[in-house]
C-alpha cells in the first residue's frame, strides 16, 4: 500500500474534436502525488485542467491513458473500491428538488452500499448545520444550505480522502467559517483534504502542500513555504515625513509613488539588504516617518508561474 492519498502517473485526457475542430488535450500527461492526511491545494485558472482531473479521481470521466491510484488501489483494476475511498464535494448544485436532506443522504448512502446499520445521516446533517432542516424539500432550502447538503453527501460513505471544488464560491461569510471549522476537524481526524479555490488567501491558510496546474500540466507542486520562498520580492512600504520630489536610485531596487504620498520600494532579498534600500531613501533626502515590508503572498507565485506558460 502506498503512503500517497492519490499518485497519478502521466494522466492524460484527450476530447476528440467535433466537426474539424482539434482535438483538446485537457490533461498532458500529469504526475502527481497527494499525501495521506494533508490538506492539499489545487490551483489553476479557469480551463487549466482541474475540474477534469477532479471528475477523473471521481469516476465521472473516463482518462484517456496514465495510471490512477486512489488509497492504494488502481483505478483500473479495483473501480470499485478506489471510488469508495474518495468523497465528492462538486461546485454546481446538482440536488434532487424532491428529496429531503435526510432522504438525500440516505439515498446517497445507498447507492455506495453503507448498510443501514453504519448510516450516520442524523449525525452528518448535525454536523453541517441541518439538523432543523431534515425533512424539509431540497427545493426550499437556500444556497448556502444547498452546500452545506453537497458536504453531508460526500461524507456518507466514510471516505478517507475528500474534494472539495470550489467549496465557498458565493457563499457567505458565516457559511465559509462553518465549512472550514468542519474542515479541519475532519482532517484532524485523518481524512486527506484536496481543495479547489480561486480564493488564494484560504489556500495559503489551510493548505500543508500545493500543485498548481495550467493548460492541462502541472507547473509547481510544493509545499506552501517552499512555493512562497520561490519569489524573493520583497516591497518596502515608506511613509516620508513630507511629500516626496526625487524617487530613490540604487541598483536593485525599483521605486514608485504612491497616490497617497507613500513610497515603495522593490526589490530581491538575496541580491539587496534591507540596509542598501534604507541608504538610498536617505541619500535621496527622504525623512521617513514611518516604515514596513511585505513579502509575496501566493498570489503573486501563482500569477508568476501561470503567467509562464
Amino acid at each position: 500500500m502506498t503512503q500517497d492519498a492519490i499518485h497519478l502517473q502521466a494522466l492524460r485526457k484527450t476530447y476528440i474534436g467535433k466537426r474539424g475542430q482539434p482535438e483538446k488535450h485537457a490533461l498532458k500527461g500529469v504526475d502527481l502525488h497527494v499525501p495521506r492526511g494533508s490538506v492539499f491545494g489545487l490551483l489553476g485558472p479557469n480551463g487549466a485542467g482541474k475540474s477534469t482531473l477532479i471528475n477523473i479521481l471521481a469516476g465521472l470521466v473516463l482518462k484517456t491513458s496514465g495510471k490512477v491510484t486512489i488509497w492504494g488501489f488502481d483505478q483500473d483494476a479495483n473501480p470499485r473500491q478506489s471510488r469508495a475511498a474518495i468523497g465528492v464535494m462538486p461546485q454546481e448544485l446538482n440536488l434532487d428538488p424532491f428529496f429531503s436532506p435526510r432522504g438525500a443522504l440516505e439515498v446517497q448512502a445507498g447507492l455506495y452500499g453503507v448498510p443501514k446499520t453504519e448510516r450516520r445521516s442524523d449525525e452528518i446533517l448535525e454536523m453541517v448545520g441541518l439538523s432543523d432542516k431534515a425533512n424539509a424539500y431540497a427545493r426550499t432550502l437556500s444556497g448556502g444550505m444547498r452546500r452545506r447538503l453537497l458536504l453531508g453527501k460526500a461524507l456518507v460513505h466514510h471516505p478517507h480522502i475528500l474534494v472539495l471544488d470550489e467549496p465557498t464560491a458565493g457563499v457567505d461569510i458565516e457559511l465559509r467559517q462553518m465549512l472550514w471549522e468542519n474542515i479541519r476537524k475532519l482532517n484532524d481526524q485523518g481524512m486527506t483534504i484536496i481543495l479547489t479555490t480561486h480564493y488564494l488567501e484560504e489556500a495559503e491558510e489551510m493548505c500543508d502542500e500545493i500543485a498548481i496546474i495550467n493548460q492541462g500540466s502541472v507547473v509547481a507542486r510544493d509545499t506552501k513555504n517552499n512555493l512562497l520562498g520561490r519569489l524573493d520580492a520583497k516591497t518596502m512600504v515608506v511613509h516620508p515625513d513630507s511629500p516626496v520630489t526625487v524617487l530613490p536610485q540604487a541598483p536593485g531596487i525599483e521605486a514608485e509613488l504612491r497616490s497617497d504620498g507613500a513610497l515603495l520600494l522593490r526589490y530581491q532579498s538575496r541580491v539587496t539588504r534591507a540596509e542598501q534600500v534604507l541608504a538610498a531613501i536617505h541619500g535621496a533626502g527622504i525623512t521617513i516617518r514611518d516604515v514596513k515590508t511585505e513579502e509575496a503572498d501566493l498570489q503573486d507565485v501563482f500569477l508568476a508561474l501561470t503567467a509562464s506558460t
